[in-house]
């Protein structure tokens, strides 16, 4: 089952989503912080100080996961990327971009944005940490410079992490913008990367049952375990994303290769356009199953009509009117050429919303290539 998720603002325009299991690290962060790190770090409080001041510090150290993904949407948006949500959850946080970047350069630049951010965060929170132990602030100073210090720690720390040269965190993003560059071949690059995320993360994860290991045999402290089980946990993240994504870019890499010539309808059944809208329902959406047909005019195919287009006009309608009536005219994004790769036709039937293209060639078409024929590709490939 799905966990839900919550919006709670916007940021740059862009909904901030809060998913069901970032309450579950924000309740662990919090206990821990408020029985282990704070009671070490400034003895004697009340444990309702100790609590209040880790619930508060958990919030503040996911305000800095916040804002390094706003790092990485700003400079996306820049490069006229939307960007559909972000959402904190188990792991940290994700923005979620409705596109790719448009070049090698682009890719870095928004890869990189987000380590910057939380260096600039971690040098901020240090910094003022730095001044108020120096200032010797009174009324919780010291609890300012304790909780100063641990967020500029983690927010360093959460950059250095993440330029681990491994898809898909944003050090591997920067190398797939190097391969990229070097390659000229965008799904290349993403494989690439992301076999390197597939090592970082059995490494990770490998470390992670190390220390569970020492700490169960007696060789490490037994509180080791805990962050063996964050290491596994995160290890085993990373493993899981970098190989979805490998799996995507091979298939992408297949889609790019695999011309719609060779995955087309070689059977052409076009509509004639002065048919009425009965007639074509009975003789050929009914009879032939499809969604959508080409129409024809004197051998010219002049556009396309859609189970969608019959169903707006109503049923006693459709003995008085034709399929010109209704159908879409025929415009560029209808047609396509049979040395088009699969992946061009997919991307050109989102953009459009049809669900099938007219393959053409020297002027006359030669095949369909349809939403249907493409799952039936993308099945075989998957086999």
């Amino acid at each position: 089952m799905t966990l839900p998720s919550w919006e709670i603002g916007r940021a740059l325009g862009i909904p901030i989503r809060v998913h069901a299991s970032w309450f579950l690290v924000f309740v662990f962060v919090t206990w821990t912080l408020a029985t282990e790190y704070l009671p070490g770090a400034l003895p004697g409080l009340s444990d309702s100080r100790y609590w209040g001041m880790g619930a508060a510090a958990a919030l503040l150290l996911f305000l800095s996961v916040l804002l390094h993904e706003l790092g990485h949407s700003y400079v996306a948006q820049r490069y006229r990327i939307p960007i559909g949500q972000i959402t904190l959850f188990l792991f940290g946080g994700v923005a979620q971009m409705r596109a790719e970047p448009p070049s090698p350069k682009a890719e870095f630049l928004i890869a990189i944005a987000g380590p910057v951010v939380s260096f600039a965060l971690g040098a901020f929170c240090l910094g003022a940490a730095l001044a108020a132990d120096w200032l010797s602030l009174p009324f919780g100073g010291q609890g300012f410079v304790v909780l100063g210090g641990l967020l500029g720690v983690v927010n360093v720390q959460l950059g250095l992490f993440n330029l681990i040269p491994g898809f898909p965190l944003d050090g591997g993003r920067a190398l797939r913008a190097g391969l990229w560059a070097w390659g000229r071949d965008f799904h290349w690059a993403t494989s690439r990367a992301a076999l390197l995320g597939l090592g970082f993360g059995f490494l990770l994860a490998s470390a992670g049952a190390g220390l569970i290991g020492g700490a169960l045999s007696g060789m490490l402290h037994p509180s080791t375990a805990s962050n063996g089980g964050w290491l596994m946990f995160i290890g085993a993240f990373l493993f899981g994303a970098a190989w979805s994504t490998r799996r995507q870019a091979s298939l992408r890499l297949a889609l790019n290769a695999t011309c719609v010539r060779d995955v087309m309808i070689r059977a052409v059944v076009t509509i004639p356009s002065q048919l009425s809208l009965q007639a074509a329902v009975d003789e050929f959406f009914v009879a032939y199953g499809y969604g959508s047909f080409p129409v024809a005019e004197e051998g010219r195919v002049v556009g396309l009509i859609t189970v969608q287009d019959v169903q707006a006009i109503s049923q006693g309608l459709w003995t008085w009117r034709t399929v010109a009536d209704v159908m879409r005219p025929a415009s560029p994004e209808l047609f396509i050429q049979p040395e088009w790769s699969i992946m061009q036709a997919m991307e050109l039937m989102v953009r459009t919303g049809f669900d099938r293209l007219v393959v053409m060639e020297d002027g006359r078409p030669v095949g369909l290539i349809t939403g249907s024929a493409v799952a039936r590709f993308l099945q075989l490939h998957k086999a």
